[in-house]
């Protein structure tokens, strides 16, 4: 699209040129095609009027492209002459344009012209010029492929790359263009490739700005040549000549067009390192080789190559690689062998370990094992070699020890013998010091280093290192360690181990300084006192984390515990347990560092009764995982303190008993009167004292009412004198109403409702019958001295019952002897009743004979108590 759009302004401009009524102006340099231009010099362009214009040199504009060139690049000549200068770059690619018409107001037609630029760099010079003509068949190729270094720099415009090639002392010269701004090849066609003759070769570049040529390539035409690699290379092996293999090949060309040289290579198998069989071995027209000096039983890698003699050409590519192996030979070396110890409770579990010989020089078939104890023959046998480490296990008492040798059989030979000196267990060799490992982060790899030992006697000597691994922990089905170990030379205190070892996996590594000393006729091969370091490859974030449980709760404290992590899921060494726990869902979480050997922890500064989680984090070097976390709650109480509040309570119970108790004693007078209240003695009321005959104080203020219940069907009864004086009179009134304090309570049982007469009649049917047997009348007023005439008794309306004498006078007698009056100053209690005493009874209770002394009393004194049916006089 940008061509076509040049092409219809370049004719648009040669129109203008041609037709000059269409145009009146015109620049120089002027071109009908691209004017190319260099990149960083100035470039200078004249815009001229055409005769007859009406312009003047004042009215003439420079544009590049859409930009307008600035005033102060131009340059007035004359009047119809302007010229500018600019500086190019490589952006300036376009259309110069030269433009004149008036500013003011003007019907002149306005006139333009222009001129397209382009710019660029002139070629470099081509550098490192080679060519190379490949084997065809049996010949070399006619094609000559040449190659060269144009440079860096881009010449931005057409650049022509032509390669020539000419037979010296011929006049025919090949040639071939490459169009192409930055050509690095081309290919030039010989027809003939021209053996034995002597090429001229070169490369010439050109574009608009410039040209250059290279260096001229002037040589013999077969160091152009390159063969293809040998033919049919074969290995064979020497039989009776483990040592060796036979390498044959065919020529890939002949000699009459090409002679050529040999270099074979060869490695082993298990190894990258290829080794050159020196050129001076196989310098001529040779087509078989013998490799010496190779290690028997041992696979070789062998290719080959071939160049021009004399180094004359190309070498050609390596030949397919051949493998094969040489024969097999006596071993050279004697087997690895190590133990490894285990205590028991009488004797020594040891097992022996051991490796096939490093120079095996062919397959193992059996080994020749040994064992002598305290110099006596145990035991020998024959084991088969069923794989590349063997072991073979036996029991060696504590006080014993043991020498072992054993050599490996092959299908040649016997190799040497390797001896191993267990000691008995009292007799330890000193062992390494300052050991330690660290892993170095190219593969990665673990070295270890440690410090060399000085024997203690000068028939000890120390013959070397050895160090052993041991994947800790072992597989739950394995029985016996699965150890590997190498050994170092005994000047050696810093080497990596040559082990594949897992990652996360934990291992124990052990350095054991081997000594050597001469004893029984012969040398001895012991190992002193391990050092053991457990390590890692490399470690990362454990796979579980510890479950805490809390074994201990208390009110402020709480006591956690937790598992160590089994070693094949800790992934490395834990460095800390961080204990975090939050009082219930507040998210507030509060944490505590441990060490790594710590697996119980006690909380403290707890809230009591409070709920709690808390869970533990195990942290290595690669990270921390959280384990599973548990709930608990303190108690309301601490140790001891309800021991307490129940001994207070019980000493304060106890106290306060015997405060009560005591204050009993001191107050018993007074508790006994509240709780037994003092009762007045009937026998010394002044009923008990009245008699017809015998005068009682004359101070009687006030007339008082005696009111007595008895039981009709008692058989005993009152005095005689009572029934005389008082007269049975029957009545509806309650004892209550009409008693009065003069008179003492009789010793009834129980009381009893009476009933009047009227109601219940005179019949035996009645079961009490109530009267009022007494009423005493005082002669004088209170507060006066009353007469001493007796008082005078009439019979009262009483309901009370008749006493018995009343109704009975016939036991008058009776009753004066027992007797006629009752005391005063005995208390009324139970058990104080005389044995005549029925308490079921209604009666009065006679009274001892020597206490009745009748005694006057003072009416003031009575009191009354209280009955079912009322007060009775007391």
């Amino acid at each position: 699209m940008g061509s076509s759009h040049d092409l219809l302004l370049l004719l648009m401009f040669l129109h203008y040129a041609v037709d000059p009524t269409n145009s009146c102006v015109k620049i120089l340099p002027d071109s009908s095609s691209n004017i190319v231009l260099e990149v960083g010099k100035d470039f200078t362009a004249t815009c001229h009027l055409l005769e007859g214009s009406a312009y003047t040199s004042d009215d003439i504009e420079w544009s590049l492209g859409n930009v307008s060139i600035v005033k102060q690049s131009y340059r007035k000549i004359n009047e119809t002459s302007v010229s500018v200068t600019v500086n190019i770059n490589s952006n300036m690619s376009g259309w110069l344009r030269c433009r004149a018409a008036k500013n003011s107001l003007s019907y002149a037609q306005t006139c333009i012209y222009g001129i397209l630029l382009r710019t660029g760099y002139p070629p470099l010079k081509p550098k490192n010029l080679s060519c190379i003509a490949v084997q065809e068949d049996k010949d070399i190729s006619s094609y000559l492929n040449c190659s060269w270094d144009p440079g860096s720099r881009n010449p931005l415009i057409v650049t022509t790359y032509t390669v020539y090639a000419n037979v010296l002392g011929s006049v025919q010269t090949y040639k071939a263009d490459c169009n192409q701004h930055l050509a690095r090849s081309c290919i030039v066609n010989l027809e003939t490739f021209p053996i034995h003759m002597v090429l001229k070769v070169w490369v010439e570049v050109k574009n608009a700005l410039g040209s250059e040529r290279s260096e001229e390539l002037q040589t013999d035409s077969s160091y152009f040549a390159k063969p293809n690699p040998p033919l049919n290379v074969q290995v064979l092996t020497e039989v009776n000549i483990p040592t060796c293999l036979m390498v044959t090949w065919k020529h890939p060309i002949d000699r009459t067009i090409l002679k050529l040289s040999y270099v074979i290579e060869y490695r082993k198998a298990a190894s990258d390192v290829w080794i050159e069989v020196p050129e001076s071995f196989t310098r001529g027209y040779i087509e078989s080789f013998r490799l010496q000096s190779l290690e028997p039983y041992t696979q070789y890698v062998v290719q080959m190559r071939c160049i021009g003699e004399s180094y004359s050409s190309y070498w050609s590519n390596w030949s397919h690689s051949v493998t094969e192996s040489t024969a097999e030979a006596k071993p050279a070396s004697a087997p690895d062998l190590w133990r490894i110890i285990q205590p028991t409770s009488n004797n020594r579990k040891v097992t022996l370990i051991w490796k096939a010989p490093v120079k095996a020089n062919g397959k193992i078939l059996l080994y020749n094992l040994s064992i002598n104890q305290d110099n006596e023959m145990f035991e020998s046998r024959n084991i088969t070699a069923d794989n590349l480490r063997q072991t073979y296990s036996m029991e060696l008492p504590t006080g014993k020890m043991a020498s072992i040798e054993i050599t490996a059989v092959n299908s040649v030979g016997v190799s040497p013998k390797a001896t191993l000196f267990i000691p008995r267990s009292d007799k330890e060799l000193p062992g390494v010091e300052d050991m330690s490992w660290s892993v170095r982060d190219e593969k990665p790899e673990l070295q270890v280093k440690w410090t060399a030992v000085l024997p203690l006697h000068h028939t000890l000597h120390l013959f070397e290192y050895l160090l052993e691994w041991v994947k800790i922990p072992q597989a739950v089905h394995q029985t016996e360690l699965q150890a590997d170990w190498q050994r170092v030379p005994n000047n050696v205190t810093i080497t990596t181990l040559n082990a594949d070892l897992e990652k996360f996996k934990r291992y124990n590594i052990s350095v054991y300084p081997i000594y050597k000393y001469y004893s029984g006729h012969m040398w001895h091969f012991q190992a002193g006192r391990p050092v053991t370091r457990p390590a890692y490859i490399q470690q990362g974030t454990p796979e579980e984390g510890p479950t805490v449980t809390v074994t201990k709760s208390k009110k402020n404290s709480a006591e956690l515990t937790w598992k160590e992590i089994p070693l094949d899921r800790q992934r490395g060494f834990i460095t800390n347990y961080t204990i975090f726990y939050e009082i219930g869902n507040t998210k507030q979480w509060k944490s505590v560092t441990v060490g790594p050997n710590v697996h119980t922890h006690v909380l403290t500064d707890l809230a009591s009764e409070t709920d709690y989680v808390v869970n533990v984090e195990a942290s290595t070097e690669a990270g921390s995982v959280n384990g599973t976390g548990c709930t608990f709650k303190t108690m309301k109480y601490g140790d001891g303190e309800v021991e307490v509040i129940v001994v207070v309570v019980c000493l304060s119970f106890l106290f306060l008993t015997v405060f009560i108790i005591m204050l009993c004693l001191r107050k018993r007078e007074v508790l006994k009167k509240l709780l037994w209240p003092q009762v007045p003695d009937p026998s010394d009321s002044s009923i008990a004292h009245w008699s017809p005959d015998f005068p009682i104080k004359a101070d009687l203020p006030k007339e008082d009412v005696s009111v007595v219940e008895v039981d009709v069907f008692d058989g005993k009864s009152l005095c005689e004198e009572d029934k005389g004086v008082l007269p049975l009179k029957k009545d509806k009134y309650l004892s209550e109403e009409h008693s009065s304090g003069i008179g003492g309570s009789s010793c009834m049982s129980s009381p009893r409702h009476s009933v009047s007469d009227s109601d219940e009649g005179d019949s035996g049917q009645t079961t009490a019958s109530t009267v009022q047997y007494s009423s005493v009348r005082a002669s004088g007023y209170k507060g006066q001295t009353p007469s001493h005439q007796p008082p005078a008794f009439a019979r009262s309306e009483s309901t009370q019952p008749l006493l018995d004498c009343e109704e009975h006078p016939d036991h008058l007698n009776e009753s004066h002897s027992r007797s006629s009056y009752f005391r005063r100053g005995r208390e009324l209690e139970p058990g104080v009743l005389a044995p005549e005493c029925d308490g079921g009874s209604l009666t009065f209770c006679p009274v001892q004979e020597e206490e009745a002394s009748p005694v006057a009393e003072d009416p003031s004194a009575l009191c009354y108590m209280p009955q079912k049916s009322g007060y009775r006089p007391q």
